[in-house]
């Protein structure tokens, strides 16, 4: 799936309660050691020609992917990608810089369910900062942003709690649509924060399909790319705000954290378990995880919009056809999953004896399931197939260890694993998401026009929020944009407002399946008149009490 390796640092990794004691050593017979399974669901795509260059977008499954949620060290994504800037030639040194986020679950998750959660994921220049969403970010503290400061919100429709995008609870396979795509919403300049060092314009909106809310969300401010370049000139113009796109991006399913516990029994045979994992399931019992991933050049969608702030002719925001093309699936992929103890050795489990990579047409990936192991689930939810928990440390004919799969009634009574819960464990309060009252900040000053409101998503939060002018949100007073520039910026977004709404398509629909729906009570509308031009902005994320 996709590398969440940046935001493993945010919250110490809590263990796991399961029922039974677990043994600081492996190999003892009748003890339990904890572990976890980790690695990557691999999905090969064609490539595409390297003139699509301006975004992407794609539809994923969205499911719950285990049967509880296991804790906060859980972390996975869904299947998702990587967005890197596109160069004429390799650079000379690490530019790690890129959009990334997704569906998932993250260590840093405060109000976590078993329904995943969208982030947007920017990174900045190997990691200084990163930017999840409108006020989300790297870190906590506020006197040290980094990031959180980088995403601007752009829908008058759509609150983003801090704490990621939720879904409807309960999705159970659904596909959600998503891709980045550049607005022209700003203008290119020679200076950025007063060094002789350039900004570009382009503007990474998020766009989203779904059943419930469809269109633009939220964008990177240029200046949350190029920032870095203001201490050194050298990297000018190589980050996402000047550079096009890398139409071919990898697209997979990064997971870091399932949990699994091991035993041995009285000859010295290892054996394993998961705790439950599930993907969801189709009428004819195999799994689409994704489809559609298509890339775009600047007539998909720039070059309309900019003709319309040039003095042309509205621009409906419906994704031109002419400016895309679809990757092709080969039906081909495979699995990286291992099972290790803590800090011991990672065996890979066998993978393909359970499941087979599909390609039921040439724009959808997926599996097929060996139900002699996989398991059929029906959930209050929805259809799921469920992995196989047991497995058997063994040596294949190349003398190389692997987990092969064991039924249940195989596995050693003595080695206690049937006994184990994965259940939730019970884990401290989350803190609160809390944004800065001092009456100085560019929260307060100058401030927001309504508020406060609460929303309730399904996560068990409160989400205080205000309705701000769209240039006076926090965000862009931290985007080194003059008054000036600002004030075209919100001349800009004006237009957009009143001619693009969140009932028609922008990006083309799915030719397969149904559309997920995001979480209702994040579902807005604008106060009466302020329905162009302004937006709603989160300040406070707690617990609900």
């Amino acid at each position: 799936m996709l590398k969440k390796r940046f935001f493993t640092l945010f919250t110490s990794c809590l263990a796991l309660v399961f029922v039974l004691p677990l043994a600081p050593l492996l190999g003892a017979p009748n003890q339990i050691q904890k572990g976890e399974m980790a690695g990557y669901l691999l999905v090969p795509n064609d490539k595409v020609q390297e003139t699509y260059n301006a975004g992407f977008s794609m539809y994923v499954a969205a499911w719950p992917l285990l049967q509880e949620y296991p804790g906060r060290r859980f972390q996975t994504g869904l299947f998702g990608t990587w967005m890197h800037a596109q160069y004429d030639s390799r650079p000379s040194e690490r530019l790690y810089s890129d959009i990334e986020g997704g569906l998932g679950w993250w260590r840093d998750t405060r109000f976590a369910t078993e329904t995943p959660k969208f982030i947007m994921g920017g990174v900045a220049l190997n990691f200084r900062a990163w930017a999840n969403g409108p006020g989300a970010g790297k870190g906590r503290s506020w006197d040290e942003p980094r990031g959180k400061y980088g995403v601007a919100q752009f829908s008058p429709w759509l609150l983003w709690p801090p704490d990621g995008l939720n879904l409807k609870q309960g999705t159970c396979g659904e596909l959600f649509g998503y891709g980045y795509l550049p607005l022209p919403l700003t203008e290119a300049k020679s200076t950025t924060a007063g060094k002789n060092v350039p900004t570009g314009n382009n503007c990474w909106t998020l766009f989203l399909n779904t059943r419930n809310f469809k269109g633009p969300v939220a964008f990177f401010t240029p200046y949350f790319w190029s920032r870095v370049t203001v201490d050194d000139p050298r990297l000018g113009g190589m980050f996402l705000d000047s550079r096009p796109s890398g139409p071919n991006r990898a697209l997979q399913m990064e997971t870091q954290y399932v949990p699994s516990v091991q035993s041995t029994d009285e000859k010295g045979q290892t054996y394993a378990r998961i705790a439950p994992t599930s993907f969801p399931r189709g009428p004819q019992g195999d799994s689409a995880v994704v489809h559609r991933v298509t890339a775009y050049n600047k007539k998909a969608l720039w070059d309309a919009v900019k003709a319309w702030f040039e003095g042309g002719a509205p621009a409906s925001g419906a994704i031109d056809p002419k400016g895309a093309v679809v990757h092709s699936f080969p039906g081909r992929g495979r699995s990286t999953w291992k099972i290790s103890v803590t800090r011991g050795k990672k065996v890979p489990l066998a993978w393909d004896s359970f499941a087979s990579s599909v390609a039921p047409d040439s724009s959808t990936y997926g599996f097929r399931w060996n139900y002699e192991l996989a398991t059929k689930k029906d959930t209050k939810d929805g259809p799921l197939v469920t992995l196989p928990e047991y497995y058997r440390l063994v040596n294949d004919n190349d003398k190389r260890a692997q987990w092969v799969v064991i039924r249940p009634e195989d596995v050693p009574a003595e080695t206690g694993l049937a006994k184990v819960s994965f259940s939730r464990p019970r884990e401290q309060s989350s803190q609160p998401y809390v944004t800065p009252d001092d009456a100085q900040s560019c929260w307060k000053k100058p401030g927001p026009v309504a508020g406060p409101f609460k929303a309730h998503p399904g996560d068990g939060s409160v989400v205080t929020y205000y309705w701000y002018r769209f240039a006076d949100q926090p965000a862009l007073l931290n985007a080194d944009l003059t008054d000036i520039e600002r004030q075209s910026l919100q001349a800009r977004v004006e237009k957009l407002h009143r001619n693009w709404k969140k009932d028609r398509d922008y990006l083309a629909p799915p030719r397969i399946g149904k559309l997920a729906d995001i979480d209702p009570a994040l579902i807005v509308n604008p106060p009466q008149g302020l329905e162009a031009g302004y937006v709603p902005i989160a300040t406070r994320q707690a617990a609900k009490e």
